[in-house]
């Protein structure tokens, strides 16, 4: 790898990390960035996730102030996050890539389309939810097993999981669009955490490439935080919009 190269993954890792804290999607930048330096695809996606869960963590701390009061939702919805993960990791390892890539832009899509339809929905859910008696700490029932399908995608490649998360977390959980944001960034780390550990003890990891990833996913991850608290929710979810766009383009191209 020559310094040029080096310099260029690293700079990949900063962007990741800033934009996988505020959105997600990341992986768009340092998975292209890698096959174009001829990294082989499975090698790359393997050492980009273990490379990323370090800068998951700075978003996630960068996000504390909102976390307050989500402990509850966020073991809930964490155990959802862990096992779709697991299982994600454990399909990039045992099936062909074709079987689920095909389908990858169909769910980035899903995610987009929620995203903008999510504020008229979600007030329908809360109204519903009202005359029952009130939404759940950790949302609507179906929330559960959303995020966990959210993981076994996240686990398998990345791409806008963020995108998905926001998506399931606006509709089915009443709470603010930064809090929901905060939540994201610990369920995506937790996704990406145990597809990591899976992939060390199970994969090849290039471990110079995961390294120069995890440190500019570090400094990106607090980048990431600062912007993102600052935006109203109508240009956090525009900037989500945005990304789960280019991301479909990227994949249909």
């Amino acid at each position: 790898m020559s310094l040029g190269e080096a310099i260029a993954i690293l700079l990949a890792g900063v962007a990741a990390g800033t934009i996988n804290t505020v959105v997600g999607s990341g992986t768009l930048i340092t998975f292209p960035t890698l096959l174009a330096f001829g990294v082989p695809p499975v090698t790359a996606n393997v050492s980009n996730t273990v490379g990323l869960v370090p800068g998951s963590l700075s978003g996630a701390i960068g996000y504390r102030a909102e976390l307050a009061g989500q402990s509850g939702r966020i073991k809930v919805l964490g155990l959802a996050s862990l096992g779709g993960g697991a299982l994600g990791a454990g399909l990039l390892l045992w099936l062909p890539s074709s079987a689920f890539d095909a389908i990858v832009p169909v769910l980035i899509a899903l995610g987009v389309l929620l995203v903008i339809t999510g504020p008229a929905i979600s007030r329908r859910v809360a109204a519903r939810a009202a005359q029952r008696g009130g939404i759940a700490e950790h949302g609507v029932w179906w929330v559960w097993p959303a995020v966990f399908v959210a993981g076994v995608y996240g686990g398998y490649f990345g791409a806008a999981q963020g995108v998905l998360l926001m998506a399931i977390l606006g509709i089915g959980v009443a709470d603010t669009l930064q809090r929901h944001n905060a939540t994201k960034n610990v369920l995506a780390m937790i996704v990406n955490g145990i597809a990591a550990v899976v992939f060390i003890l199970v994969a090849h990891v290039d471990w110079r490439i995961a390294g120069l990833i995890a440190a500019g996913s570090i400094v990106g991850g607090q980048l990431g935080a600062t912007v993102g608290r600052r935006l109203p929710p109508v240009a956090l979810r525009s900037v989500i919009v945005v990304v789960g766009v280019v991301a479909i383009i990227s994949f249909v191209l």
